[in-house]
């Protein structure tokens, strides 16, 4: 199945670390989709990736605004895929509706971005873990080492 990152984060925050790996989805030519757990979230991410570069923005669109199919970038509440991005982020606590679901194959990468300094992120993400692997996803986990960088974790 597709390859599953879960990457915990530590010492940055989501809003830290979110444009970057997104900057990066698209260099490597993948539209994106972010999942958010509520409305209030995707209207702060929209904003953020708007606003977080002085110099720069990150196209994007939330769902409902304009042609979805066409957006390089879609935040979204839904479990849903209308632009044929090859990497879904999910934030919040946001995940894939089935982890087995065969609508999953067709992305190249999913980013599960969680808190570890919140309990009950970290217990989401756990359980994540689980169905992710009973679901037949290759996952590996990335942890903030001390210089703030994700180190693959054994």
């Amino acid at each position: 199945m597709t390859e599953t990152l879960f990457y915990h984060l530590e010492r940055r925050s989501l809003e830290e670390v979110l444009p970057g790996m997104v900057e990066k989805s698209l260099e490597r030519g993948w539209r994106a989709v972010i999942r958010t757990d509520s409305a209030e979230r995707s209207d702060a991410l929209d904003n953020l990736l708007w606003t977080y570069d002085e110099q720069s923005f990150l196209a994007h669109a939330q769902s409902g605004d304009g042609d979805a199919a066409r957006q390089p970038v879609l935040i979204t509440v839904e479990d849903e895929n209308p632009n044929g991005a090859k990497i879904l982020f999910c934030v919040g606590g946001a995940q894939p509706a089935a982890w087995d679901d065969a609508k999953l194959a067709a992305l190249a990468r999913i980013v599960l971005l969680f808190d570890g300094r919140d309990g009950a992120a970290l217990g989401n993400a756990r359980a994540a873990w689980k169905a992710a692997k009973a679901g037949g996803h290759d996952v590996t986990y990335w942890k903030e080492s001390p210089s703030g960088k994700f180190e693959k974790q054994n």
